[in-house]
């Protein structure tokens, strides 16, 4: 997690009251970063990134075995009519280097009556130089392939970010909106009350002489409503409390459903949001830069750009060099005490190139094609997460408006509410206005607690649209 980032650090500050880096459910209570947290430990997708990452690194490893030493023995012999044609017994040790060049050194023994006559006979004992003069010199096919391998490694890296990134913003949604879908619940449960004493006191009063009949049907209607209201509140809970199961899983790799029992983390609802810190826009637009889509697009823009260069020197006509230094016997003090030229050496050239260059230059032109379609393609995607950041942000500041002036029109409602209940006290209001002036209370408070949660569901959205949440 990238604490220097300012937007992260505050958004941090929303989890404090929980038990951060849970990886069980213990208690009764669980927090945003505890969900997270089993998100990131357990949950499939993130385990999967995880082994896209070790794939990376084991195709990087197998790419530089291209560059291991390698060791060949070959042994032939020949016997026909009691006589011996020939045996031949080579040993070599072949070292590729960084920069085409290859080394070789070697000891044959070549013995028999009819063998090849382009062979030495006897022991004997080279040391061997192959060198690509033009094409492969300063770059070929096996460091190409291995800088590739290196570059795919962070684009898996990259793969990883992205995918955390989505599957932690998706589960804290889930977590948001189980969390608002109990205050509801909270909400109708303590209306319920309210509305079962209300309409005891109403019948009481009928009883009494003091209350008309159509008072107690009003307020038992009022009861009912509520009751009706606070069935479907809590099919919306338990919906939500599975749909957010689907983001919960065990060690064991297996499903976890969340028990009724366990009540989401109620310390937001202490949090004042007109006081609570926002992140800085510009801030967020340079985090958003090095979002996990747009490095990774970066990278493979790097892994075309060494495809390029490859297929540039496809272009380039071939000229091969070899040189084999010999001599007599498996040792020979004498071995380099001789000029290179001078005697006891095996030298040749090679030289190639295709007349017309079609397929190399068509390769090449490919090769550009995609560079350039490559470019179009992050110009685009920077764009697209610059506007989303801002969507965002944008839905932070008319979220926090909007939470503000509910929190004034609930105050007014409980006001106008409480005067009802006074004026029906003394005979100068009806059951029916009472429970109207109730009805928009409660209308006030489930929007106060979706508007709440979709507050801090906003911050981090903001840091899922910069590609921040890991």
């Amino acid at each position: 997690m990238i604490l220097t980032n300012p937007l992260i650090v505050r958004t941090i500050l929303l989890f404090f009251f929980g038990v951060c880096g849970s990886t069980t459910i213990h208690s009764q209570t669980l927090t945003l970063e505890s969900t997270l947290e089993l998100v990131r430990q357990f949950h499939p997708v993130c385990k999967q990134a995880n082994l896209t990452m070790d794939f990376a690194g084991s195709s990087l490893q197998a790419t530089r075995g291209i560059f291991d030493p390698s060791i060949y023995t070959s042994s032939e012999q020949k016997t026909f009519d009691q006589k011996n044609y020939y045996n031949y017994t080579n040993a070599e040790l072949k070292i590729p280097t960084w920069y085409g060049i290859d080394l070789k050194a070697g000891t044959e023994d070549n013995i028999g009556q009819k063998f090849n006559s382009e062979l030495t006979p006897g022991k004997n004992t080279y040391l061997g130089v192959s060198v690509p003069v033009l094409k492969g010199l300063l770059f070929d096919k096996r460091r190409a392939a291995v800088q590739q391998a290196k570059l795919f490694l962070k684009m898996s890296r990259q793969d990883q970010l992205l995918a955390y990134n989505d599957i932690l913003f998706e589960a804290a949604e889930a977590y948001w909106r189980w969390i608002a879908s109990y205050k509801v619940l909270s909400i109708l449960d303590e209306s319920i009350k309210v509305n079962e004493n209300r309409f005891e006191l109403v019948k009481r009063s009928f009883l009494l002489g003091d209350r008309a009949a159509i008072d107690t049907t009003e307020a038992l209607s009022q009861f009912q409503q509520i009751q009706s209201i606070r069935i479907q509140a809590e099919l919306d809970f338990q919906s939500r409390r599975l749909i957010l199961s689907n983001y919960l899983w065990t060690k064991d790799n297996q499903p976890y459903e969340l028990s009724e029992q366990v009540q989401p983390d109620s310390s937001w609802n202490l949090v004042n949001v007109d006081e609570y810190p926002l992140p800085n826009l510009n801030e967020v637009l340079v985090a958003a830069a090095a979002h996990p889509k747009l490095m990774f697009m970066d990278i493979k823009m790097d892994a075309l750009e060494i495809d390029r260069r490859l297929k540039f020197q496809q272009m380039l006509p071939s000229l091969d060099l070899q040189y084999n230094f010999l001599g007599g016997g498996y040792w020979n003090k004498n071995l380099f005490s001789q000029s290179l030229f001078q005697n006891n050496y095996k030298f040749g050239i090679k030289f190639g190139v295709p007349l017309f260059l079609r397929e190399s230059r068509g390769e090449y032109a490919k090769a550009k094609i995609k560079i350039s379609e490559l470019d179009y393609g992050i110009r685009q995607g920077r764009l697209e997460i610059e506007n989303k950041v801002k969507q965002y942000f944008n839905e932070i500041l008319a979220t926090k408006a909007q939470l503000l002036l509910q929190q004034s029109n609930i105050l007014n409602h409980q006001r106008l509410l409480k005067a009802e209940e006074t004026k029906f006290s003394i005979g100068e209001s009806s059951m029916f206005l009472v429970n109207a002036r109730e009805n928009k209370l409660l209308e006030a408070s489930q929007k106060l607690a979706e508007l709440k949660a979709k507050f801090f569901k906003s911050l981090l959205a903001v840091q899922w649209a910069a590609g921040g949440i890991r």
